[in-house]
């Protein structure tokens, strides 16, 4: 695909570079291999951080459930992994062979039957993606058609959030519970624990990543693009001009739904197991709140924010393991209080004016060096 000026303008289109530049070549040559691993899991996050920006940067739509989203597709990709995991020679121990473990715990006999599709990798792909969809439609459908929108939706992603987390926790002969899907090891029988193997699967994330920023971006500069931003500016002024505001709104809330889910699909293959941690209303804040400090208006900030903000979860839970969500309280203050355009907005609005207006001094004055060696007539 040929990136040119009109897809990126010269700004993204350094970032989009810089950011190819670190993720496929710096790091990996520079980090062991649990680091880039780590930075694998970060960037899991980044595809979350990604919907966010189409759904509440453009589109004015705050979510603060996405970690249904994202955990929903771990659970697909966690179920599928599961299945093969639980060969009737690898459970052979068990009472009855063939199911997973927890299962067998439960005194469960059988299968269940919205297990078995998941035997299939296709299948299992295409319900990362539709699974999901299905349930930001219904949820978007609910809401959106009775003008529900602002606080009023946060609050009621937050919690289907936490509705869901006691679902996963309750039915523990189903989705193994709080403990989650675990002991994952095998991919159509390549194993996903070794170093080789999660180095692959680190180059596949990133593909993947580029693959959403790309797509991201080419809804951004759409008319649908134009009209979510119109949407979160005038939203009574768009509905008056004949536009069906509800169903851009479901469009962008199930867009932001797909992408959470191919990052939680991702972060079960690069960690090994799924678990309700993951998907309740602590970390949906958290990935809010990556991408407010990347900026939520700005795809590569949302990029940004979550490699950073995890990064420094990570050093700084390691020193002050009790002190890290005080720590990230007051950076979510920070930023809506002081940049609330995040990382992004820093930026363009102090960054690059200064970048340019050297540039610009330095071609004047070239300018002036060549006007005066030039011959007179």
């Amino acid at each position: 695909m040929v990136i040119n000026s009109r897809f990126f303008n010269r700004s993204e289109l350094i970032g989009f570079l810089a950011l190819a530049v670190l993720l496929f070549l710096i790091l990996p040559l520079s980090l062991d291999i649990f680091r880039l691993n780590l930075v694998a899991k970060y960037l899991t996050y980044a595809f979350v951080g990604i919907g966010l920006v189409l759904c509440w940067g453009y589109g004015g739509i705050l979510s603060l459930g996405q970690g249904v989203f994202f955990g929903l597709g771990g659970y697909c990709m966690a179920m599928y992994l599961k299945l093969e995991a639980s060969s009737v020679a690898n459970t052979k121990i068990q009472s009855t062979p063939g199911i997973p473990d927890f299962m067998d715990w439960n005194q469960i006999t059988q299968l269940p039957l919205f297990w078995k599709p998941f035997h299939s990798f296709p299948v299992t792909v295409l319900a990362i993606l539709l699974v999901p969809a299905f349930f930001a439609l219904i949820i978007g459908a609910a809401m959106f058609k009775r003008r529900v929108g602002g606080v009023y939706f946060a609050i009621i992603t937050q919690a289907i959030a936490a509705i869901l987390t006691i679902l996963i926790v309750g039915q523990q002969g189903y989705t193994g519970g709080i403990n989650g899907i675990t002991d994952l090891r095998t991919l159509h029988g390549w194993d996903i624990r070794t170093d080789h193997a999660k180095f692959i699967l680190y180059f596949v994330e990133v593909v993947l990543l580029f693959g959403c920023i790309v797509a991201a971006q080419f809804i951004r500069l759409t008319k649908l693009g134009r009209i979510l931003v119109a949407m979160r500016e005038q939203e009574d002024r768009v509905r008056f001009s004949g536009y069906s505001v509800a169903n851009f709104k479901i469009f962008a809330f199930c867009a932001a739904a797909v992408f959470a889910a191919i990052g939680g699909a991702m972060f079960t293959l690069e960690v090994g197991f799924m678990s309700p941690s993951f998907v309740g209303i602590v970390p949906s804040i958290e990935m809010v709140i990556y991408t407010a400090v990347g900026g939520r208006m700005s795809i590569f900030g949302a990029v940004w924010g979550a490699l950073l903000v995890n990064f420094a979860k990570t050093s700084l839970s390691e020193s002050f393991p009790q002190l890290w969500l005080f720590g990230l309280g007051a950076l979510f203050i920070a930023v809506v209080l002081a940049f609330p355009n995040g990382l992004s907005g820093i930026w363009a609005d102090h960054v690059q004016p200064r970048i340019d207006r050297l540039l610009a001094s330095r071609r004047s004055k070239s300018a002036g060096l060549v006007a005066d060696g030039a011959p007179a007539e």
